[in-house]
């Protein structure tokens, strides 16, 4: 069974235990610090670990490669030889790798296959390699000693941590200043670094204080994250309930808590939703009345909006049934958006519910929504009846008290959230709601959180592999 939710919800910076964490696990100890003016190079994160004792590093030229011993002590390394090839293939050094774009400025196949070390030096932080092509490259030892331990840097978890919640998330909610976001300057992003940063551990925040008279100010918001994401709906949206279109969202009815975008490849990543306005809507007359509209008017109610931590549903469901975890997780589904003339999407296959990371089986995605999903294959690993027993106990989950948050939208406080974890709803309303907002690609996200709250220099061994 995973741990259970640690009961500290944050407004302010946190400091977390330095050791890797999984998407849905939770460290231990959480530590409440105050924000910092500090630049955002003085970062509250790090990538890296405490390092063990160290010793004489060693090099030796084998048949099979490089037999390397770092001068960090090893105590669970996958390998102790790198192939000469691969080595060679991964100098980084000026000649082969552009230094403006770190890109490789060499054809990879025009190494002989046969390349092989002419001569070796180390050092405690380098190996220096002379090749039998007449090239010489230097390695720094973390590169090395991570490949010896793992077999990709790529996609490892990045030592951020992610903090599962349920009901209680209502006293505290993460919230920041619209004034902190948007910064001094273009060049201020202290507080795109807070907000980022909330986003990735709860998968939302609020932003208060937010102008509301022009909703163009809401979009320069959400630019400050990233590029405004553009649909068959259109890039950054302003609307009324009114159908314009074929869409439940454009409704003033009820929605259970779902996932957006569920018929794309790549659903949409962040989502913002910002109220503008819910005013009473005056009734029309009867024609024949001699007046268009009659006096008083349907109030301005409901309309709460639902949020659900998909990750915590997720883990719930895996603690209290197994089984219909790895139900939802291996029946692949059909989604689609078909309600508009002359579009029919669907993703490029079939989707799980619950998707996991082929590498680390770890939670990755949600992906849900049941008015948008298909039909129930045949032929899969489980029946379509074991899915709907699986699917109505995940229903359940996602409908418990504990589960929801429910919060009243106002003009002034946008809510951003993680479409790929947090699930929202909201219930009925009456009167004319004014919401706009919009999506953001959930890459261009991770992109903003990983370079303003880490340094580039921890940043790109992640990305570059």
């Amino acid at each position: 069974m995973r741990p259970q939710v640690v009961g500290a919800i944050l407004r302010s910076r946190v400091i977390v235990n330095r050791q890797p964490l999984s998407r849905t696990r939770l460290c231990a100890t959480v530590t409440v610090a105050k924000s910092s003016s500090s630049s955002v190079q003085n970062s509250r994160r790090t990538f890296s670990s405490s390092l063990p004792r160290l010793h004489e590093p060693k090099a030796k030229i084998t048949a099979e490669g490089l037999e390397l011993s770092p001068p960090q002590a090893i105590t669970d390394g996958k390998r102790t030889v790198l192939p000469n090839f691969w080595l060679r293939d991964n100098c980084r050094c000026t000649q082969c790798v552009n230094q403006d774009t770190l890109q490789r400025n060499f054809n990879t196949f025009a190494i002989p296959p046969d390349i092989h070390p002419t001569k070796v030096e180390t050092t405690k932080e380098n190996v220096t390699v002379q090749w039998s092509d007449n090239h010489t490259s230097t390695y720094p030892w973390p590169f090395l000693t991570s490949y010896l331990t793992t077999n990709t840097r790529f996609g490892h978890t990045e030592n951020d941590q992610i903090s599962l919640w349920g009901r209680e998330i209502r006293s505290r909610p993460p919230t920041v200043s619209f004034s902190r976001v948007m910064g001094s300057s273009p060049d201020d992003l202290r507080g795109v670094a807070d907000l980022t940063a909330m986003i990735k551990e709860f998968g939302f925040c609020f932003v208060k204080d937010t102008p509301h008279a022009d909703p163009d100010v809401t979009r320069q918001l959400l630019e400050r994250i990233a590029f405004i994401r553009v649909t068959h709906y259109g890039g950054f949206y302003d609307f009324t309930p009114d159908l314009a279109m074929a869409d439940t969202a454009y409704t003033n009815l009820a929605l259970p808590a779902h996932t957006d975008t569920t018929y794309f490849t790549e659903p949409a990543g962040l989502q913002a939703f910002h109220l503008l306005e819910h005013r009473a809507a005056p009734f029309s007359s009867p024609p024949g009345t001699g007046s268009s509209e009659d006096e008083g008017g349907e109030a301005a109610e409901g309309g709460k909006s639902l949020l659900v931590d998909g990750f915590n549903a997720a883990r719930i469901l895996e603690s209290e049934d197994p089984k219909a975890y790895e139900i939802l997780s291996t029946v692949r589904l059909p989604w689609h958006a078909s309600g508009n003339a002359g579009i029919t999407i669907a993703p490029d296959r079939m989707y799980p519910v619950l998707e996991l990371d082929e590498d680390t089986g770890e939670l990755h995605r949600v992906r849900w929504n049941n008015d948008d999903r298909g039909v129930v294959p045949f032929g899969e690993k489980f029946t379509p009846e074991e899915w709907y027993e699986a699917a109505r106990k995940w229903d359940d989950i996602l409908r418990r008290k504990s589960s929801e948050l429910w919060v009243q939208l106002e003009p002034g406080k946008p809510l951003i959230f993680d479409n790929w974890r947090v699930l929202h709803g909201r219930s009925a309303f009456s009167g004319i709601r004014r919401i706009c907002g919009g999506y953001i690609n959930h890459d261009d996200f991770i992109s903003r959180w990983r370079n303003t709250n880490y340094p580039r220099s921890e940043v790109l061994p992640r990305v570059t592999g």
